[in-house]
Protein backbone atom coordinates (compact mmCIF):
# COMPACT_ATOMS: atom_id res chain seq x y z
CA UNK A 1 0.00 0.00 0.00
CA UNK A 2 1.34 3.44 -0.94
CA UNK A 3 2.20 5.90 1.79
CA UNK A 4 -0.32 8.75 2.20
CA UNK A 5 0.59 12.09 0.69
CA UNK A 6 1.63 14.80 3.19
CA UNK A 7 -1.56 16.80 2.58
CA UNK A 8 -3.81 13.81 3.30
CA UNK A 9 -2.92 12.74 6.83
CA UNK A 10 -3.27 9.09 7.74
CA UNK A 11 -6.02 8.07 10.16
CA UNK A 12 -3.68 8.39 13.15
CA UNK A 13 -3.31 12.11 12.39
CA UNK A 14 -6.96 12.99 11.91
CA UNK A 15 -7.61 16.38 13.47
CA UNK A 16 -3.99 17.48 13.09
CA UNK A 17 -2.06 19.82 10.79
CA UNK A 18 1.14 19.01 8.98
CA UNK A 19 3.63 21.75 9.93
CA UNK A 20 6.65 22.22 7.72
CA UNK A 21 9.24 24.87 8.56
CA UNK A 22 11.96 25.35 5.97
CA UNK A 23 14.95 27.70 5.98
CA UNK A 24 17.46 28.03 3.13
CA UNK A 25 19.90 25.63 4.79
CA UNK A 26 17.54 22.98 6.25
CA UNK A 27 14.06 21.70 6.93
CA UNK A 28 13.62 22.31 10.65
CA UNK A 29 10.17 20.81 11.23
CA UNK A 30 7.97 18.29 9.42
CA UNK A 31 5.48 17.10 12.01
CA UNK A 32 1.76 16.64 12.60
CA UNK A 33 0.68 19.19 15.21
CA UNK A 34 -2.47 20.35 17.01
CA UNK A 35 -1.92 24.12 16.74
CA UNK A 36 0.51 26.66 15.26
CA UNK A 37 1.04 30.32 16.19
CA UNK A 38 3.27 32.41 13.93
CA UNK A 39 4.46 36.03 13.66
CA UNK A 40 2.68 37.55 10.64
CA UNK A 41 3.61 41.04 9.52
CA UNK A 42 0.10 42.19 10.45
CA UNK A 43 0.30 40.47 13.84
CA UNK A 44 0.54 36.99 15.30
CA UNK A 45 -1.91 34.45 13.91
CA UNK A 46 -3.03 31.07 15.14
CA UNK A 47 -3.93 28.04 13.06
CA UNK A 48 -6.01 25.01 13.99
CA UNK A 49 -6.94 22.07 11.74
CA UNK A 50 -9.57 23.12 9.19
CA UNK A 51 -8.32 26.73 8.94
CA UNK A 52 -9.20 28.58 5.74
CA UNK A 53 -6.57 29.12 3.06
CA UNK A 54 -4.26 31.96 4.06
CA UNK A 55 -1.00 33.39 2.74
CA UNK A 56 1.05 35.96 4.64
CA UNK A 57 4.49 37.39 5.09
CA UNK A 58 6.34 36.90 8.36
CA UNK A 59 8.23 39.35 10.53
CA UNK A 60 10.89 38.72 13.15
CA UNK A 61 9.15 36.76 15.88
CA UNK A 62 8.42 33.58 17.77
CA UNK A 63 6.72 30.63 16.12
CA UNK A 64 5.35 27.99 18.46
CA UNK A 65 3.39 24.84 17.94
CA UNK A 66 1.64 22.33 20.15
CA UNK A 67 1.56 18.57 19.96
CA UNK A 68 -0.65 17.28 22.75
CA UNK A 69 0.56 19.02 25.92
CA UNK A 70 4.02 19.77 24.52
CA UNK A 71 4.81 23.22 23.11
CA UNK A 72 7.89 23.76 20.94
CA UNK A 73 9.43 27.13 20.02
CA UNK A 74 11.37 28.53 17.07
CA UNK A 75 12.74 31.93 16.25
CA UNK A 76 11.74 33.08 12.76
CA UNK A 77 13.31 35.99 10.93
CA UNK A 78 11.14 37.03 8.01
CA UNK A 79 9.65 34.81 5.34
CA UNK A 80 6.26 33.53 4.21
CA UNK A 81 3.56 31.22 5.58
CA UNK A 82 0.97 29.34 3.58
CA UNK A 83 -1.97 27.86 5.47
CA UNK A 84 -4.43 25.27 4.14
CA UNK A 85 -7.03 23.34 6.12
CA UNK A 86 -4.53 20.49 6.68
CA UNK A 87 -1.08 22.06 6.38
CA UNK A 88 1.04 25.05 7.41
CA UNK A 89 4.16 25.69 5.36
CA UNK A 90 6.65 28.26 6.64
CA UNK A 91 9.45 29.42 4.34
CA UNK A 92 11.73 31.45 6.58
CA UNK A 93 14.78 33.49 5.65
CA UNK A 94 16.24 32.37 8.99
CA UNK A 95 14.74 29.99 11.54
CA UNK A 96 16.16 28.31 14.61
CA UNK A 97 14.81 25.75 17.05
CA UNK A 98 14.84 26.94 20.65
CA UNK A 99 16.86 23.96 21.85
CA UNK A 100 19.61 24.82 19.35
CA UNK A 101 20.08 28.37 20.67
CA UNK A 102 22.87 28.92 23.19
CA UNK A 103 21.27 31.09 25.91
CA UNK A 104 24.54 32.67 27.06
CA UNK A 105 25.54 33.49 23.50
CA UNK A 106 22.11 35.03 22.91
CA UNK A 107 22.42 37.09 26.11
CA UNK A 108 25.85 38.37 24.98
CA UNK A 109 24.40 39.28 21.56
CA UNK A 110 21.66 41.33 23.28
CA UNK A 111 24.26 43.27 25.31
CA UNK A 112 26.39 43.91 22.22
CA UNK A 113 23.40 45.12 20.17
CA UNK A 114 22.28 47.41 23.02
CA UNK A 115 25.77 48.96 23.11
CA UNK A 116 25.75 49.49 19.33
CA UNK A 117 22.33 51.12 19.50
CA UNK A 118 23.47 53.46 22.31
CA UNK A 119 26.48 54.56 20.25
CA UNK A 120 24.17 55.85 17.53
CA UNK A 121 25.69 57.08 14.31
CA UNK A 122 24.27 57.34 10.84
CA UNK A 123 20.58 56.51 10.46
CA UNK A 124 21.52 53.32 8.58
CA UNK A 125 23.82 52.27 11.46
CA UNK A 126 21.11 52.94 14.03
CA UNK A 127 18.56 50.91 12.01
CA UNK A 128 21.02 48.02 11.64
CA UNK A 129 21.66 48.09 15.40
CA UNK A 130 17.90 48.16 16.11
CA UNK A 131 17.32 45.10 13.90
CA UNK A 132 20.28 43.30 15.50
CA UNK A 133 18.85 44.02 18.94
CA UNK A 134 15.38 42.77 17.92
CA UNK A 135 16.87 39.52 16.56
CA UNK A 136 19.08 39.01 19.61
CA UNK A 137 16.21 39.61 22.04
CA UNK A 138 14.01 37.18 20.12
CA UNK A 139 16.65 34.43 20.17
CA UNK A 140 17.20 34.93 23.90
CA UNK A 141 13.45 34.93 24.64
CA UNK A 142 12.77 31.79 22.59
CA UNK A 143 15.67 29.88 24.13
CA UNK A 144 14.83 30.95 27.68
CA UNK A 145 11.11 30.17 27.30
CA UNK A 146 11.82 26.68 26.05
CA UNK A 147 14.22 25.96 28.89
CA UNK A 148 11.77 27.31 31.50
CA UNK A 149 9.22 24.79 30.30
CA UNK A 150 11.79 21.98 30.39
CA UNK A 151 11.80 21.54 26.62
CA UNK A 152 15.54 21.68 26.00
Amino acid sequence: MAAPSPTTPPTAHTGKLLLEVVAPDAQLVSEYVDQVTAPGTEGDFGVLPGHCHYLTTLRIGELHYRVGDTVRYLSVLWGFAEVTPRKVTVLAEVAEKAEEIDVEQARAAVAKAEDELERGGLPSDVEAARVSLEKARLRHKVAARSRQRGQA
